[in-house]
């Protein structure tokens, strides 16, 4: 069985029980060693293979793979955040499916989730955005043309921007271009929940140079959208007024 696992975004208590106890199992562990916390493979038994993918092509990482379970051993493919999320799985499991393997897949807490976490955030706030945008900005690899920054920015809603830490300002005219005011707030969570985590606050039309008198050049996420202000407006969940399944409401209403 090879198990594909969520590391958290970083702090190695963050990672899921399960994903903890399928790791300390483990006869052999890939990680991913640029970005997933080198300390949680503490854990791991006596014994275990360790291999760091950053350096490894899909074909290598599928050999150690298929010769692992021929030899009758448990893997972890040890992914950063939730593997779900720009974790390259798919080709994987595509390829164990070829060779005849089963897998699972053990989530993680994406660094999305994270982020959020490090600056007290909600990214969805009544009145203000009930939708969140997980993308990133177009690089050295295409994304759909109906994918395109400038195209999602049309919707104002919350945007979380992945994997575009050097491309900051082709970001910003981007987000501008598609509809975010210049003075739309804007933040820079680097490394969300590890010990060297850095969060600055700035504009959609600031980033570039928030991110630069901050030396942050990777490993960062973009935050864009209005949910950084806060609101104003509680939700009808515990509103008083608000009749739900399990309570009645009254004629006291508590929003604002």
């Amino acid at each position: 069985m090879v198990t594909f696992v969520g590391a958290g975004s970083g702090a190695p208590d963050l990672i899921t029980l399960r994903g903890a106890r399928k790791l300390a199992e483990a006869d052999v562990i890939i990680y991913a060693g640029s970005l997933v916390n080198p300390a949680l493979l503490d854990s791991r038994k006596e014994g275990c293979q360790v291999w760091n993918s950053a350096k490894m092509t899909l074909e290598e990482v599928l050999e150690i793979m298929i010769d692992a379970e021929q030899a009758g051993k448990s893997v972890v493919r040890l992914h950063t955040g939730d593997p779900c999320l720009y974790g390259a799985i798919r080709e994987q499991m595509d390829g164990l499916d070829q060779a005849g393997i089963s897998y699972e897949v053990v989530p993680g807490v994406s660094s999305f989730c994270g982020a959020a976490a490090a600056i007290n955030a909600e990214y969805t706030l009544p009145g203000v955005s009930q939708t969140v945008i997980i993308t990133r900005m177009e690089g050295r690899t295409p994304v759909p043309e109906r994918e395109k920054i400038r195209s999602l920015a049309a919707h104002q809603s919350t945007m979380v921007v992945f994997l575009s830490t050097g491309l900051l300002e082709g970001l910003s005219q981007e987000l501008i271009a598609g509809g975010y005011p210049p003075q739309t707030p804007a933040a820079i969570v680097y490394k969300a929940s590890w010990p060297d985590e850095k969060k600055v606050f700035c504009t959609v039309e600031t980033l570039a140079a928030a991110a630069a008198d901050n030396q942050i050049t990777k490993t960062a996420l973009i935050l864009v959208g209005d949910f950084l202000n806060g609101t104003k407006e509680r939700s009808k969940l515990y509103d008083p007024g608000f009749s739900t399944e399990f309570r009645q409401g009254t004629d006291q209403c508590g929003s604002n």
